[in-house]
This record gives structure tokens, sequence and C-alpha cells, in this order.
């Protein structure tokens, strides 16, 4: 059923009914309006039926955002897999504050601690940047892209969908990976996670797991209001 409600969705798409700022295109404000009004009701009709699986939903307005952004790059053609995690750095480093959702049949897969940059904050993420070397976590659109072996063993590729945003960071070598500093008992040592050099790096316990599902360009969004 819900599905088919994105079926729906991808239909207004092909239309011309959904805009992102990043794709968005000049219309009147009464239609924008209209049509805006009628794809966050389809929206919010797939956030009131998620089977969490015994997780917690994500932010309702982080994930409003996150599935307008992902359809939107599914219409493109960029999105390839039914699959949209999501990244909510309004919450402490010491909670499960990633999301991997399955659109197609509307459960949530994985919820899981997470890294932030060491420059964005201590316990909190709060300062943001698109720079190369400024060790801080990026916001907004990500696709997952393809995986590799490196210094933090199986890691996932990321590329920034939003210019001045988060462009650059296949260049900064924002990635997914493994770290033994995100785990509980890091957090019961040090009142917070383990911070990165601005990569989302996730407990090895589960960070295969989770890059599997992933990857091959699915969509991932980084959350914090602006």
């Amino acid at each position: 059923m819900i599905y088919k409600a994105v079926a729906v969705i991808m239909i207004g798409v092909s239309l011309g009914l959904i805009n992102t700022p990043f794709f968005a295109e000049s219309k009147s404000s009464e239609i924008v309006l209209s049509e805006k009004s009628g794809t966050d009701a389809y929206i919010a009709s797939i956030y009131n039926n998620i089977s969490t699986n015994n997780f917690s939903l994500p932010n309702k307005k982080a994930f409003m955002e996150a599935m307008n952004g992902y359809l939107e790059l599914k219409q493109k053609g960029i999105v390839q897999k039914e699959i949209l995690t999501i990244v909510d750095y309004t919450l402490s480093s010491k909670q499960n504050r990633l999301w991997v959702i399955d659109i197609e049949n509307n459960s949530i897969l994985y919820q899981s601690l997470v890294s932030h940059g060491r420059n964005s904050g201590d316990e909190f993420a709060q300062n943001f940047s698109n720079l190369p070397g400024s060790y801080k976590s990026s916001l907004g659109f990500y696709i997952a892209a393809e995986t590799y072996f490196g210094k933090h063993g199986y890691s996932l590729r990321l590329d920034g969908m939003e210019k001045d945003v988060n462009n650059h960071a296949r260049n900064r070598a924002i990635v997914i990976h493994g770290a033994d500093y995100v785990s509980e008992s890091f957090i019961e040592k040090h009142g917070r996670l383990g911070r990165s050099l601005g990569c989302l790096a996730l407990s090895p316990n589960i960070s295969k797991d989770i890059i599997d599902v992933i990857k091959g360009n699915t969509c991932l969004f980084v959350y914090y209001p602006s």
C-alpha cells in the first residue's frame, strides 16, 4: 500500500508538482503552496504508517524534508534503490540518531549511533562546513555511492548533492566507516560519542551491515534546522 502511495507521489513529481531548494522551478506562489500541501499530506501518511520494528521514529520534520529530497533525486534517476537514510544532528551523540528506512516496505531497518566531526561540537553537533580541512560535518542530501577498503576498513563513499553545502564531500573524503570510538563504552567513559574528521562513523559491529544496505546510489539526508 505504501509503495502505491509513493508511486502516486512520483506521478506528481513527473508532472512537476514537487519542488526542493536545489531543484526548484519558477511557479506562482499559490500553485506551489497547493502542490506542496498535497505532497506533504502523502509523506505524512507514509510517516504515520511506518513499521518501526521496535525502533523509534525519526523527527517528523526531518523525515518530511528527507522524503521530499529523496523523491526529487529518484525522479531525476539519481537514486537507484528504495532506501532512505536520515541522520538527525539535533540529537545528542549519545542517542541513536541514524535511521535506515526501507521506503518500498515502509519499515525501519536500522537505527544506530553515528559520529559527527570533531570541530562540529562536543556532545552535540552545532557547527557545519563544506570546507576541506575544517574537520566539521556537512549537512544536506548525499548519494551513498560505492564501497572501498581504506584505513578504516570497509567504507562507503558519499557524494554531496548541494552546492556550497556538501558538494566537496568526496574531495574531503567524507565517507561512512566503522570506528571503535562509536560505542556505548566510549560514551560511558567520556560522556559523549567519539568524533571523526567529518565522516559519518558507525559502530564496527553494525557498519558493514548498514553499508551493504545503503550502497549503490541511495539517498542519505543529514538534518539540522537552518
